[in-house]
């Protein structure tokens, strides 16, 4: 069965685009990665009962091991150490943009029932 990751990410209120903006432009390397499945994105809405202002990250892989090597990959370390994937540079391309994240925990689950529409 699947494993699902979720990483709840804090970031500081009005960041929203520029972490969004940063994701979209990495999101082809997870994609080709071995034993990758799902990957979204999810934005909180604005609900002033919960209160919720993380963004979730859920990936979903083949194997705990597929993610472990996913974690430990240059890919990996290009996107989330120095953001250099995303664009994420100055403009005379030498030093990397300070992350958007204030802080992170990262979650992890087996699924164990999954349901696609027409399938």
């Amino acid at each position: 069965m699947s494993v699902v990751k979720i990483n709840a990410i804090t970031i500081p209120e009005g960041m929203g685009p520029q972490l969004e903006g940063r994701f979209a432009g990495r999101a082809k390397m997870v994609e080709a990665f071995e034993g990758f499945e799902d990957f979204q994105l999810l934005r909180p809405t604005p609900d002033q009962e919960s209160g919720e202002n993380r963004y979730f990250v859920y990936t979903r892989w083949a194997s705990e091991e597929n993610f472990q090597a996913w974690m430990d990959s240059q890919d990996f370390a290009k996107g989330h150490g120095t953001g250099q994937a995303d664009g994420n540079t100055t403009p005379d391309g030498e030093q990397a943009r300070k992350p958007v994240a204030q802080g992170a925990e990262l979650m992890s689950f087996t699924v164990v029932e999954h349901v696609v529409k027409g399938a």
